[in-house]
């Protein structure tokens, strides 16, 4: 009956049987000390017990702070494996036989899914991409002989190595060692992105390239080490270069610091040229590319809000958020004239700072908007509560949400490019959109009111705050307001203001951050009673 050895070293286990142990004790990692923690179960008992030993495995693992095992057979790590099913501490494990990775071993450390690391002697190419298609770290400690410079120039004396390279070195010229070898890297590896070339040499260079191809080796920097001034080979890498781009393969120049200042004021106008235009270039596509990239995610994140909100307000059951918003308006002896929009009171349930949704025509502003304890957390904050850039439609915090002040400020970020939040209030300044009678409407509601307002007047102005007044002392002082409003805007809509209305304003930056885009409305009433005009 064979006995099984378990030792218990600093944040390891270590497997073995008992009559082994002491030849191959060697082989542990990291120590060479035996530890006096010995404990001893026979085969048949861990077969029969598996659910005791796993328990007292797991107390271990906790009490020791363990997250490595070690097993010294392959076919004992087949039943070792079954005690850690549930076991959350260990995430690496060694195999120490000198035999090459058994698949049903990989198999079932793959199954286990707790492991991100394995080190064993060797393993088959296949099995090792297997294993990192399920995120586990491979190193193999079998290390091969040398079979060429450019194997030994690289270190890739193990066949782990081989495949999580990412980074070569190439001395020029290859020798046909050096051919054979790269050609069969390319075949093992999954992670090369850099490969650096000792030079010039036009044959290995296209050489190289065609091995990449044929491999479908894609998103590799070729980078040139070499002091290169002749015209012919930049034009001829300039050629070569827009030929591999089409399979992501890039030419990069590397100059030498000491040529780099040698040459800096006789290098040929030319040269100096051309080779800024490929750097500005570079740069030009790769800013146009992440600001286009920026703003199509911007507008993807916000419109995936956006169709998030809607789901909830059309199947989220609001009667509860209701009922207890009739009841703080009834305490506040509000309930007789204002009454719950149930639209929009469900939204609530995802952030509670909602105050109201905001629509402006022919534009993408179609938001929920919300009220913070300032004026400063929503411009870096989503609906969501979470960091965002885009930040998010806001109400000044000054302002009353349940009974509207006479000035009822909103902002937003100026995401013109993205589209998003209030870029396109931009688009208000211009004749074609302001002089349709379709856009001088906007829908503001509130969780207390569905509101239809008309825009008396849209401008930009240098930065100031006479106009984000939410209080005023008398009916002469809110008119006086409402001329200096009305004196600023490009367009006299013929809009009357009482002392009575109640105004809405949405205020954003120009993109010029001296400069302020503002667009005011009245209050025209309840939507339903506008529905008809």
């Amino acid at each position: 009956m064979k006995k099984i050895l378990l030792l218990i070293k600093k944040n390891y286990l270590f497997f073995s049987y008992k009559e082994d142990h002491e030849k191959n004790i060697e082989l542990l990692i990291n120590t060479n000390v035996i530890s006096d923690n010995e404990l001893v179960f026979s085969e048949d008992y861990i077969k029969s017990n598996p659910k005791i030993v796993s328990l007292f495995i797991n107390e271990l693992c906790e009490s020791h702070n363990i997250t490595k095992i070690s097993i010294e057979k392959n076919d004992l790590a087949m039943l070792i494996l079954d005690l850690f099913n549930k076991n959350n501490y260990i995430k690496s494990l060694y195999l120490l036989e000198e035999k090459n990775l058994p698949f049903t071993l990989c198999d079932k450390i793959i199954k286990q899914k707790k492991f991100n690391y394995l080190n064993c002697y060797t393993i088959p190419g296949y099995l090792i991409e297997i294993l990192d298609k399920n995120n586990i770290e491979v190193i193999s400690r079998n290390e091969m002989l040398f079979s060429s410079k450019f194997m030994e120039e690289n270190n890739l004396n193990q066949f782990s190595k081989i495949f999580y390279k990412i980074s070569l070195r190439l001395s020029l010229p290859l020798l046909p060692t050096d051919q054979d070898d790269f050609f069969t890297f390319c075949k093992i590896n999954k992670y090369l992105r850099t490969i650096h070339l000792s030079g010039i040499n036009m044959k290995d260079l296209e050489f190289i390239v065609k091995t990449l191809k044929e491999n479908k080796v894609s998103r590799i920097n070729i980078m040139i080490h070499d002091n290169i001034t002749n015209s012919d080979i930049i034009n001829y890498l300039r050629k070569e270069n827009k030929k591999a781009k089409k399979h992501k393969i890039y030419f990069k120049l590397v100059y030498s610091e000491e040529f780099l200042e040698k040459n800096i004021i006789n290098q040929t106008l030319v040269t100096i040229l051309r080779v800024c235009g490929l750097i500005i270039g570079s740069i030009v596509i790769m800013v146009i590319g992440y600001i286009a990239l920026n703003n199509y995610q911007s507008l993807q994140e916000v419109s995936q809000i956006q169709d998030n909100l809607t789901q909830i307000i059309e199947n989220v059951d609001n009667t509860k958020i209701v009922d207890e918003l009739n009841k703080e308006l009834e305490d506040s002896g509000k309930e007789e004239n204002i009454v719950v929009n149930d639209y929009l009171a469900s939204l609530l349930t995802v952030n509670k700072d909602t105050v109201g949704w905001l629509k402006v025509p022919n534009t993408n502003i179609d938001y929920p908007v919300v009220q913070g304890i300032d004026n400063e957390h929503y411009l870096d904050y989503n609906f969501y509560n979470e960091e965002d850039r885009n930040g998010w439609i806001f109400m000044d915090y000054r302002n009353e949400n349940v009974e509207l002040d006479q000035n009822t400020i909103l902002y937003g970020h100026n995401r013109y490019s993205s589209g998003v939040m209030f870029g396109p209030l931009i688009d208000c300044i211009y004749k074609k959109w302001y002089t349709n009678p379709e856009n001088q409407y906007i829908e503001f509601n509130t969780i207390y009111g569905t509101y239809k307002w008309k825009i008396f007047a849209i401008y930009k102005v240098d930065v100031t705050t006479d106009y984000l007044r939410t209080t005023f002392e008398s009916n002469e002082d809110w008119q006086q307001f409402i001329s200096l409003l009305k004196g600023r805007s490009v367009y006299d809509f013929k809009v009357d203001i009482g002392p009575n209305d109640k105004i809405i304003t949405l205020s954003t930056c120009t993109g010029n951050r001296t400069k302020r885009m503002v667009v005011h409305a009245v209050w025209h009433g309840n939507i339903e009673e506008n529905k008809n005009e």
